[in-house]
């Protein structure tokens, strides 16, 4: 950089060392930044190898290499933490906060209204001193990049005034929306449009709330069917060839934004090593495995938050009752800068209220006003949850998944299961994650109005009667959280045969398992998602070939089978044959879909018109020919209805629409499915196989960003993203992996696709763990840092 804003960025560099270095001092003696000495090794697709002799080290290593790869994406995320949007990109730009997009000024408001830089830190102060050090050295390791590399960044933020040094409260934010990401940072928006009737107001009656509606709007949050789904399979002695555990992980995760994966190898010699890949800004891994041990993540059904419906008193509706007892809220009201169109700055104000619950929102499309009778607050279980990666610490050490078990019970998960695997040949699943403390007798005593209530059923959505003090969450001492389940009320199960998830609950992790009562905001009996049903017709299927391999597991997953082409297009083409179809785009729709073989491989063809055709005909009221069972859920629903006529006819015009679609968009009928699907991030002719999630294929690929088919294809931005597969054998872990977007968000950078290309030939990558191993893979010069 030069002259002003280089000395801009070397000024606020200094200060922010500074502040970092007050900070630490103010946390006790034990905590004060020590010297580092930290090697990096990367080897073949950019894998950095991390050797430190403490935490703190570790930490500042990944920071780095992190830096080096995805400067820019972490830069932006830092401006989003600091309720700088606004000002430095404008109010009303996007910007992806949560699971969804809000503008810029929704987000500056929610991070000045919602986040208590005080609450935080105090969180910080008694989590271990493990995880100070992982705070300290992440700040320490990216600001020694911006020294490193000032004037030498990517194009996109190479000398950009936002490009600014990280301080102690930037992490701390950055880790607190991470905790809430599926509960006050989801519905953000919902946060900041609450605002007191001005007048009165009428609530929606619950005959005239659109249920479906509201679940779409759910479902837009990421709170309903979440984008951030996964596959895992643990298989244990029992089930394979050497009589060890062998896992396959198989995260569905945003393949952009902040969200995405990083692969890294972290050792401090003689007490830990660890491989595997984490997500955003921390020091340890978060999937991966040691040489005892290897886990992966799904994201659970569990609940992370409760609404509260709060009865106001009728002269002023900021004010609620409580057993009686009036309650006035709490407000906060802040400025933050916003930038207008010719570059000059100007001031933006919001309000914000709070109850003993947490903020009021307003959902309309839900029902959940504001008048001047009730208001709804939010609760979220992991807010101020500092202490969420200590498990993930004490993974890396773990020799048994035992160990895990035993971990968790601590220091539970923030929103997903865990499925692990053993050398001794131990399977584990676990859902031990933060989930409010309601069980069903609760839901029915503390059920709130009728509108509200009907929430549940409809959409998932949780509200409880606040006016009544007995129906806040239970208060249970063995909790590892203040009103969360503690672990004996959880689901987890060690088994020697397999298990497995698909982002259904703990009900279909085994078909043998069966559970005691457990609450449920952790889980229920309904199967709800496709991919469980596959996973439980395709594991049984592997397993009947004979005991498991690395291999095997590799080729099911990308088997690529689309579960419900196999269940509905029997149906449809014994209709295409039929007298009554006489529409000539139906009948070249039918001989297109005829060339499917239900396979969602590269050159599939029929794949592309199937998928435009079910994002439609599946919301068909009464599609199916044989409904849903709950005596039989991996088999139902099934078919098509054509036996109704008015379903019928849905049926044939949602064909008809797909087929138009296709050739308005200049496609043939039968395309090939790797000419339409690609990167969203890239214009690399890259064919990727994989299905959608509405479609059961456990290779998930989605369009969540450009939903649909157009003129670019369709392009995907999430999915099978961190996915690898681990055995042991006497030495230790043999473990191969794909980071199918590569490990840089640079386009410049030769790691921006280059695994993505071995995935679209479906080969995969042998991580190397031992020292010479990573010899054999070293590639250019071995980088020490020291402070």
């Amino acid at each position: 950089m030069g002259g002003q804003q280089g000395e801009h960025v070397r000024n606020l560099f200094l200060v922010s060392s500074l502040t970092v270095l007050a900070a630490c001092q103010t946390m006790g003696p034990s905590n004060v930044a020590s010297p580092l000495s930290v090697q990096i090794t990367r080897t073949t697709y950019g894998i950095p190898h991390i050797v430190a002799k403490d935490q703190e080290g570790l930490a500042y290593g990944a920071a780095y290499a992190h830096a080096q790869d995805n400067i820019c994406q972490t830069a932006n995320h830092l401006v989003t933490v600091r309720g700088e949007r606004s000002a430095t990109f404008g109010a009303k730009a996007m910007g992806a906060f949560g699971l969804g997009a809000e503008t810029n000024e929704v987000i500056d408001a929610y991070i000045h209204t919602q986040l208590d830089d005080a609450k935080i830190a105090a969180g910080w102060a008694v989590v271990s001193a493990e995880l100070q050090g992982m705070a300290r050295g992440y700040v320490r390791g990216y600001n020694r990049y911006l020294q490193d590399y000032a004037g030498k960044m990517p194009v996109a933020c190479n000398n950009m005034a936002w490009v600014t040094p990280m301080s102690l409260r930037d992490y701390y934010r950055l880790s607190e929306l991470s905790v809430v990401l599926v509960g006050s940072a989801a519905l953000g928006g919902a946060i900041i449009a609450a605002k007191p009737p001005a007048a009165k107001a009428a609530a929606l009656a619950a005959d005239i709330i659109d249920y479906a509606d509201a679940g779409n709007y759910l479902r837009e949050l990421g709170l309903l069917d979440s984008p951030y789904g996964s596959n895992a399979w643990a298989f244990g002695s029992q089930s394979t060839e050497n009589q060890r555990g062998m896992l396959l992980g198989n995260p569905h995760f945003p393949w952009q934004g902040t969200a995405r994966f990083y692969q890294l190898h972290l050792t401090i010699p003689g007490q830990m090593d660890v491989m595997g890949a984490s997500i955003g800004h921390v020091g340890v891994v978060q999937i991966g495995f040691n040489k005892d041990v290897a886990w992966s993540h799904t994201v659970s059904t569990g609940k992370r938050f409760t609404l509260f419906e709060l009865s106001l008193d009728p002269q002023d509706p900021t004010v609620y009752l409580v057993d009686g007892i009036r309650e006035k809220m709490n407000s906060k009201t802040v400025r933050f800068a916003v930038k207008a169109a010719d570059g000059t700055l100007g001031t933006h104000s919001h309000t914000a209220y709070f109850t003993r619950f947490g903020p009021v929102l307003s959902i309309a499309r839900a029902g959940l006003l504001w008048t001047d009778k009730v208001a709804y607050a939010l609760k979220d279980a992991n807010a101020g949850n500092a202490g969420s990666t200590q498990s993930h610490l004490n993974f890396a050490r773990a020799a048994s998944v035992n160990d895990m078990l035993a971990s968790l019970k601590n220091h539970p998960m923030t929103f997903v299961n865990t499925i692990a695997a053993d050398r001794h040949g131990n399977a584990l699943y676990a859902d031990v994650s933060t989930v409010p403390d309601v069980d069903a007798a609760h839901l029915q005593r503390c059920a709130p109005s009728r509108a509200a209530a009907a929430l549940l059923p409809a959409t998932g959505m949780v509200v409880l009667n606040g006016s009544r003090q007995d129906c806040d969450w239970r208060q249970d001492r063995e909790s590892a959280r203040a009103g969360t389940i503690a672990f004996n009320r959880l689901p987890s199960v060690v088994r020697r045969d397999w298990l497995h998830n698909s982002n259904d609950s703990f009900y279909y992790t085994h078909p043998a398992q069966t559970w005691p009562a457990i609450s449920p905001l952790v889980g229920d009996a309904v199967l709800r998602g496709p991919r469980t049903r596959s996973e439980l017709i395709e594991i049984p299927e592997l397993l009947a070939r004979g005991k498991v391999s690395l291999k095997a597991m590799q080729e099911q997953l990308f088997e690529n089978r689309n579960l419900i082409a196999m269940n509905v297009l029997p149906d449809l083409m014994a209709a295409c044959v039929s007298a009554s179809v006489s529409s000539e785009d139906i009948k070249a729709a039918c001989t297109a879909l005829r060339g499917f073989n239900y396979r969602n491989d590269v050159g599939a063809t029929g794949a592309v018109l199937f998928r435009e055709f079910w994002r439609t005909a599946q919301s068909i009221p009464k599609v199916y020919r044989l409904p849903y069972e709950q005596s039989n859920p991996v088999y139902t629903p099934s078919g098509l209805n054509f036996a109704e006529p008015a379903v019928a006819s849905k049926i044939w015009e949602a064909l008809t629409k797909a087929a138009k679609k296709l050739q308005e968009h200049g496609y043939a009928l039968n395309v090939t499915l790797g000419d339409v699907q690609r990167p969203i991030f890239s214009e690399e002719p890259i064919a990727l196989h994989g299905g959608d999630n509405i479609e059961g294929v456990l290779n998930n690929l989605g369009d969540r960003a450009m939903p649909g088919l157009s003129k670019r294809g369709i392009r995907i931005d999430y999915g099978t993203s961190y996915v690898q597969t681990v055995g042991f054998n006497a030495q230790g872990p043999v473990a191969e992996a794909l980071l199918t977007y590569g490990q840089s968000t640079d386009p410049a950078s030769p790691h921006r696709t280059d695994q993505l290309k071995l995935f679209s030939q479906k080969k995969w990558h042998a991580l190397p763990f031992t020292v010479d191993e990573i010899k054999a893979q070293t590639v250019g010069p071995i980088l020490t840092l020291t402070e």
